[in-house]
């Protein structure tokens, strides 16, 4: 069975609901799924303020926190943050920069990877975030599986890169248009990955 890591960082919970639909998709084609948050940076004063991020906070006290060991369980591994000035969330960046041991060992070569986003204003830096996202794994030696135009929900979505939506500060959630090319994404990753399992 092919296994998947779907590491996130979610403020308000926006990117936590693509998460799951990612995950949703992934099982649906037959992939063990791991769900897992980066650890927060901001301070809890910051966080308190903000009745959305405080609850949200809440609601995932008990999703797991990723660690290096969980990206060598996974063939594959998908990444997902909010885009911050077109740029993937600080939290989701210090994880990524915790990887140097791995990838000095050449353990990240050969992954299946793939990413999603969301932003706060229309054009507000989706493409970047996932692009961004993408120079990590090019770095890695791992293999980039976007959705492409591969089913027709990517033309509802508008994007090949990877899914995004656009939460206007968090205040519209990912609607089923969203959720539901997060599923493909995550379906196609996980077919992709047995695919080249199979072929080893």
């Amino acid at each position: 069975m092919v296994k998947i890591a779907v590491i996130y960082y979610s403020a308000t919970g926006t990117t936590y609901k693509m998460a799951r639909a990612v995950e949703e998709g992934a099982k649906a084609a037959g992939a063990e799924v791991k769900v897992l948050k980066v650890k927060e940076l901001a301070p809890q004063e910051a966080i308190a303020s903000n009745e959305g991020w405080s609850a949200h906070r809440l609601e995932t006290q008990d999703v797991p926190e990723a660690t290096l060991a969980d990206l060598e369980w996974a063939d594959a591994i998908i990444l997902g943050a909010p885009t911050r000035y077109g740029l993937p969330a600080a939290q989701l960046k210090q994880f990524i920069d915790t990887t140097g041991p791995l990838w000095g060992q050449g353990k990240l070569v050969n992954k299946i990877t793939s990413s999603f986003t969301s932003a706060a204003t229309a054009h507000g830096g989706h493409e970047s975030t996932i692009l961004a996202l993408n120079n990590t794994f090019y770095h890695w030696g791992s293999i980039i599986v976007g959705p492409g135009y591969a089913d027709p929900i990517q033309f509802q979505s508008g994007n090949p890169y990877g899914t995004s939506h656009t939460s206007q500060n968090g205040s519209v959630p990912p609607d089923e248009v969203a959720l539901n090319a997060a599923r493909f994404q995550g379906k196609r990753v996980a077919e992709v990955t047995t695919m080249f399992l199979a072929g080893k």
